[in-house]
């Protein structure tokens, strides 16, 4: 089963790209991020076209969120309960995924939950303080998620950066939003309920970012941050077999900002 994170910067801009990308790599599940259109403009037909189905919370001009898969996804949420916010940032789904080749009959029931978490703008500010909150209230759903389904994922933009080697230059960040200690605190939470960071369990050459700004040549000169995640729980970490960033579509014309972050779980 492979299952990609990507935040596209604008579905309508990027979506000849996401085309391209599912033909050559056929993933099981694939959650975009920053769709950055209302739910009447999805391109429902170009996505089914290439044998996805596919639901979606959209916005206008920000935010929105996707899942398209090769599966039928059940128990959809589009909000976090306990969080009053109009922004489509949110999307869980249930997937039946076919499991051992040995038995196709059997099945596993994933947890899938797609977040674009907010950016904070700068430390202090109020839209930091939004982001903590919005990432408390997270933080709770998700501890009552993993207490539902033993086979889980948390993917997404997290706009964290969780470790120095995360970062391209760790000193010039330090204390910044992305990567401030209150932002570390609450992904190592995520840890502490139990989910590993898939990229993290096998070893990585250095300076492997997802996020390169558009200004200053920042990916030319690869600025880049590791910001884009997928965490998945103990039994489904048991089961990873690889775990990459995919830089190629970066280097397209027209870019999103963002590069695909991969993982592969022999189920």
């Amino acid at each position: 089963m492979k299952i990609v994170t990507w935040n596209v910067n604008s579905l309508r801009v990027r979506l000849p790209h996401v085309l391209d990308w599912l033909k050559t790599e056929q993933p099981d599940i694939l959650a975009l991020q920053e769709i950055k259109m209302e739910d009447k403009d999805f391109p429902v037909e170009d996505i089914e076209a290439a044998g996805y189905s596919v639901i979606y919370s959209g916005q206008k001009t920000y935010n929105g969120v996707a899942i398209l898969s090769r599966g039928v996804c059940g128990d959809v949420i589009a909000d976090i309960p306990g969080l009053d916010d109009h922004q489509r940032r949110v999307l869980c789904a249930t997937l039946d995924v076919a499991s051992g080749a040995a038995s196709p009959a059997m099945h596993t029931q994933v947890r899938v939950m797609n977040v674009y978490i907010p950016n904070g703008e700068a430390v202090g500010s109020d839209k930091y303080r939004y982001k903590l909150d919005w990432l408390e209230k997270l933080v709770i759903y998700l501890e009552e998620q993993r207490a539902i389904y033993p086979y889980l994922i948390l993917l997404g933009d997290f706009n964290i950066a969780p470790e120095a080697c995360d970062v391209h230059d760790p000193m010039l960040w330090d204390g910044r939003v992305l990567c401030s200690a209150p932002e570390r605190k609450m992904f190592e939470r995520f840890v502490d309920l139990g989910l590993c960071d898939t990229f993290r369990l096998f070893e990585q050459a250095p300076n492997q970012f997802s996020w390169w700004d558009y200004r200053m040549a920042a990916f030319r000169r690869d600025l880049g941050l590791r910001i884009d995640h997928i965490l998945a729980s103990p039994a489904l970490c048991a089961a990873c077999v690889s775990s990459r960033i995919d830089k190629i579509p970066r280097a397209w014309e027209r870019p999103s900002d963002h590069a695909p972050v991969v993982a592969v779980f022999d189920l």
